[in-house]
């Protein structure tokens, strides 16, 4: 069955993943196109995405998001505004006109007070602004009636927008050494790789064949926290991993409280049926083959 996906946030770096996939036929505006909040644009968007399918399925992947985590904390409205409201709006279009939606969300859902993997039935209990917007989000698409999936991911980065890697390798350009936080831990996901599975679940939804489960985790596997993460960024710049030194949260405060575990467990996505996404070392390695030039800047 042939497929088109409408991808409200076309111009994050999720958004830009997806359509920059081969194959697969992307309409992804972004949010000065497409504003999730406004019923009317909403509307419009998947009206217009229906008449260019021309009879193919259409299926609504939302990577719209106030992912500011920081600005979050001051910028309440706006973010409960576009993390919150507009996620119920474009469920309830979906409802109406019977297109299924798959809606991403966030490690930061949990207190990251966990010494296992998340499983997607765990307790919530967001620690930010930006957690509380984006549990939210997920009980006004769950809630809305709408043939929709929630699928949570964690520490994306890619070679569009800005992320962890990007700063990373601009900052080992400009200092001689690097200090990060050790003591929170989590799964790096390379936006490629959530792209593919993320097609692959689509088309799934598509052929009626969407997972009974309708919370999915998708992250890259394994764990490692941020100075671990900046080790490897390094290792990966051709720079001495050394370079980069430990210190914990005390030393490096935030507006907003990250979670200190934010490991989520890939089980349903894999008893799923679904292609469980590569340890994060791996993807990180081939991210670099590809797009060394994006990531250096």
């Amino acid at each position: 069955m042939s497929l088109v996906l409408l991808v409200p946030g076309g111009s994050g770096q999720l958004g830009r993943e997806l359509a920059a996939l081969d194959g697969v036929d992307v309409v992804a505006p972004g949010s000065a196109e497409l504003d999730i909040t406004s019923a009317g644009s909403v509307i419009e968007a998947v009206a217009g995405t229906v008449e260019h399918a021309a009879g193919r399925r259409v299926v609504v992947v939302n990577a719209a998001a106030h992912t500011a985590v920081d600005k979050a904390e001051t910028e309440q409205a706006r973010a409960f505004a576009i993390n919150a409201d507009g996620p119920r709006v474009l469920a309830a279009v979906c409802s109406s006109r019977g297109v299924p939606l798959v809606h991403i969300s966030t490690d930061y859902v949990f207190p990251g007070d966990a010494t296992a993997p998340y499983e997607v039935d765990a307790a919530p209990g967001p620690r930010s602004i930006y957690g509380l917007t984006k549990l939210a989000g997920e009980d006004a698409v769950l809630g809305s009636g709408a043939d929709a999936w929630v699928v949570r991911t964690s520490w994306v980065y890619g070679a569009w927008g800005k992320n962890f890697v990007k700063t990373m390798a601009r900052l080992e350009g400009s200092r001689d050494t690097l200090s990060v936080v050790d003591d929170q831990l989590g799964s790096p996901t390379w936006t490629f790789d959530l792209a593919a599975g993320l097609v692959e679940l689509a088309t799934r939804i598509a052929q009626g064949q969407g997972p009974a489960a309708r919370v999915l985790h998708a992250t890259g596997a394994g764990e490692v926290t941020w100075a671990g993460f900046a080790r490897a960024v390094f290792e990966e710049l051709g720079a001495d991993p050394d370079r980069v030194k430990s210190c914990g949260t005390e030393d490096y405060p935030t507006p907003a409280r990250r979670p200190a575990y934010s490991v989520l467990s890939n089980r349903t996505w894999a008893d799923a049926g679904l292609t469980p996404l590569r340890p994060w070392r791996e993807a990180l390695a081939d991210a670099f083959s590809r797009h060394a030039a994006e990531f250096r800047g």
